[in-house]
């Protein structure tokens, strides 16, 4: 198994399958502390990240933001008062992309 940290993000400009169960079940072993929802049956990975204040919060909200823009890979952010929430899903597929889980891995890295 490739660690996700190592990987690349390919552009997902819909068309591309969405990672199966099992291929998700795998990589959620390398990023135990997010989260499968299902939002609409869209699977997304989240996580809820906690900080002392807001200004950290923020600041880690600006490093999450700086990651995505040099991938071209947005994420869902909810800055609030001490507690950053992030969710991660591929817009063109509505579904979970292997850049996601890239993504989680490397949101992971920046607090």
């Amino acid at each position: 198994m490739s660690d996700l940290h190592d990987l690349e993000c390919k552009p997902c400009r819909g068309g591309e399958p969405a990672i199966t169960d099992s291929e998700l079940q795998r990589y959620l072993r390398e990023i135990p502390d997010w989260t499968v929802i299902s939002d609409e049956k869209v699977r997304k990975l989240t996580r809820e990240f906690r900080f002392r204040n807001f200004r950290e919060a923020l600041t880690f909200t600006n490093r999450v933001g700086e990651a995505a823009e040099a991938e071209n890979h947005h994420p869902l952010i909810c800055t609030e008062w001490g507690r950053v929430t992030v969710t991660w899903w591929t817009h063109a597929i509505d579904d979970l992309h292997l850049n996601d889980c890239i993504m989680a891995a490397r949101t992971d890295r920046l607090v």
